[in-house]
């Protein structure tokens, strides 16, 4: 798993049964909002359409760039402050961002005060919003085209790759489009994150959750 924390031993085994009876991850195996983020949305492909669903899509990959080299669960509790600091992750206007609003983002104490990845997510915003001028289905159907046929099938965390050929290839993909902070590694993490690649543990009862979005 490569966006989230894993909980004490069960990082070696299988799916873990939780206090409600409901097989879990196991870095969901506790309540609380990694467990709340696995159940409702870690795995769930991207909804709407045009700006809304660019939107979406934008803010979970900045949201993944910033969470390299931390654990997912500070990136969650910074969620809310992410939205705020970054316009509701409306593309155009992060792209507009100039020195005024850099100095504020590395003043607020309540977001990853990054200025590498408070860079490119601004630069990102703007080869986006480039995208934009193909249609705004262009960034989220790029990111869709990388799908693999078949998902991997993880009995244990173990098995659960951290990379794959799909991620590496849009990694590069968008790099050609001028984006960055879209390593590998990153890119198979929104992949997971957005359903476009099923990594939830065999007996995990979310498996399967992303085919609704499956083509």
């Amino acid at each position: 798993m490569s966006d989230v924390d894993l909980v004490g031993d069960a990082h070696r085994g299988d799916a873990v049964l939780g206090e409600d009876g409901v097989a879990r991850c196991p870095w969901a195996a506790r309540p609380g909002p990694m467990r709340d983020y696995h159940d409702t949305e870690w795995g769930v492909p991207v909804a709407g359409r045009g700006v809304d669903r660019e939107t979406a899509y934008f803010e979970r990959l900045t949201l993944e760039a910033f969470q390299s080299g931390l654990s997912w669960s500070t990136i969650l509790a910074k969620r809310p402050a992410f939205r705020e600091a970054f316009a509701g992750f409306d593309v155009a206007r992060v792209a507009a961002y100039g020195d005024e609003e850099r100095a504020a983002l590395l003043a607020d104490a309540r977001i990853v005060r990054n200025r590498a990845k408070v860079d490119a997510t601004i630069v990102n915003a703007g080869a986006v919003l480039a995208m934009r001028e193909e249609g705004p289905e262009v960034f989220a159907d790029l990111l869709e085209s990388f799908r693999p046929e078949e998902p991997p099938a993880p009995r244990v965390v173990a098995e659960v790759p951290t990379t794959s050929p799909g991620s590496l290839a849009l990694s590069k993909a968008l790099k050609k489009r001028g984006l960055t902070f879209v390593g590998p590694t990153t890119m198979h993490a929104l992949m997971e994150a957005t359903g476009l690649v099923d990594t939830h543990l065999v007996a995990c009862h979310r498996r399967g959750v992303g085919r609704a979005g499956s083509r």
